[in-house]
């Protein structure tokens, strides 16, 4: 009895540890010594460089990153573009079509960043906890977004090179899309062609 035990004891162990190591793994390839991770976004515009706070939004800030490394946010689109509010994308391809989800994250948007003129931050649906791949960029101060008694949107990170490729984009004439049902979708396409986390400093 003593030997069974012992045998599914060491069973157990060894499961643990190819669980931890495949965590481990992933994290690896997401940077997680870098507390302050910088991601080259190359759009149609012009590129962005925006540096992330993993201090401040860890989680939000991983999740980000793994859309970087598997390609997930080339060739995406901004489909959403609302004057003196935010520029939106990450979730569509050239065509409208959805790209592929992860799981939902938790909101981290109580962590004392604000959505200030120039920082990136999560889109989400009504309920709190529903974060996934979009993102926003803040054409203006939104203190609207921040939490109070309601939860906010999290700021993870804010751009620190392309600052003028953010306003061209925030100039960009708009309309009401017929056949996708949205409003605010740019009439001459944006596109996000490639996302790439740069070597640490």
């Amino acid at each position: 009895m003593n030997r069974i035990t012992t045998t599914v004891k060491h069973a157990l162990m060894l499961i643990l540890a190819l669980v931890s190591f495949n965590g481990i793994a992933k994290n690896i390839a997401i940077d997680p010594s870098n507390i302050y991770p910088k991601v080259k976004l190359e759009t149609s515009l012009g590129d962005i460089i925006v540096e992330l706070d993993r201090v401040k939004a860890p989680i939000t800030c991983d999740n980000f990153l793994t859309y970087v490394i598997t390609g997930e946010y080339d060739n995406t689109i901004f489909h959403r573009i609302v004057a003196d509010f935010i520029v939106q994308g990450g979730g569509y391809d050239a065509d409208y079509s959805a790209k592929k989800l992860n799981d939902n994250i938790v909101n981290e948007s109580g962590n004392g960043l604000k959505n200030e003129m120039g920082t990136i931050a999560m889109a989400k649906e009504s309920r709190p906890h529903t974060a996934n791949r979009q993102f926003f960029f803040n054409i203006n101060d939104n203190s609207s977004l921040d939490p109070g008694r309601r939860w906010g949107y999290t700021v993870f990170g804010a751009i620190v090179e392309g600052e003028a490729v953010l306003e061209a984009m925030a100039k960009a004439k708009t309309d009401y899309n017929d056949s996708l049902g949205w409003e605010d979708v740019p009439l001459e396409p944006i596109m996000l062609l490639k996302a790439t986390l740069l070597p640490a400093e």
